[in-house]
């Protein structure tokens, strides 16, 4: 699925709630609020600076420490045209973006093979990982291998996306918007449960190029 194919995902979640579309994109949808108009986009000039070198663009930003989640959505309906098992991959990208109305965002990158599978769905649920979740997190980093063989998870209650198992806390989301940054996408999903599990460690921290605790 192209960008154009999500985007029609989001117009058609809108439309079914009843909240204003405009051809070719998302309308503001809030009551006296204008979209701003979208920024001009050009190629940079020979004559000004060379973008940035990406290594030293990821060791400096590397000094900014996140959490770490796994992003995931249900299959597909056995029976469909295009049966398939849930999607997921491990996400740094994730942050709380509004209370009213409750939305979340994450990034994705525009050449993620999971992704298209999540936009499919319409729906995705984000599972914070813990201190002691890190060999999980890899393995919902690998591309084209099975992420969720011998994964305990159960279906969080209203989009049915895998809730795993241990996470300290899930967050359970229709998609509301997608926007284009860059080389990624930023998608907006709309907040439908939430919980967090008992007992479950601290979070899991990445900084540096590594993974890390509070005591760190």
């Amino acid at each position: 699925m192209g960008h154009a194919g999500m985007a029609a995902t989001v117009v058609r979640y809108l439309r079914s709630v009843g909240a204003p579309t405009v051809a070719g994109g998302v309308a503001a949808g809030v009551e006296g609020v204008e979209a701003l108009p979208r920024p001009e986009l050009r190629a940079v000039g020979e004559d000004e600076r060379a973008p940035l070198d990406p290594g030293e663009f990821r060791r400096v930003l590397g000094h900014f420490a996140t959490g770490v989640t796994v992003i995931t959505a249900p299959g597909s309906e056995a029976g469909s045209e295009e049966a398939e098992g849930p999607a997921g991959f491990a996400c740094q990208s994730f942050s709380s973006l509004s209370l009213d109305p409750p939305l979340v965002a994450f990034m994705v990158a525009r050449t993620s093979t999971t992704w298209p599978r999540i936009a499919r769905a319409g729906v995705f649920c984000v599972n914070v990982l813990g201190a002691d979740q890190g060999e999980l997190c890899r393995g919902f980093a690998v591309s084209g291998a099975d992420k969720f063989a011998g994964v305990a998870h159960e279906p969080s209650p209203v989009s049915g996306s895998p809730r795993l198992t241990g996470a300290p806390a899930w967050i359970d989301c229709t998609v509301h918007a997608v926007h284009t940054g860059g080389d990624h996408l930023i998608v907006v999903g709309r907040v439908d449960a939430l919980g967090t599990t008992d007992g479950a460690p601290g979070p899991l921290l990445f900084h540096q190029g590594r993974f890390r605790g509070l005591a760190d």
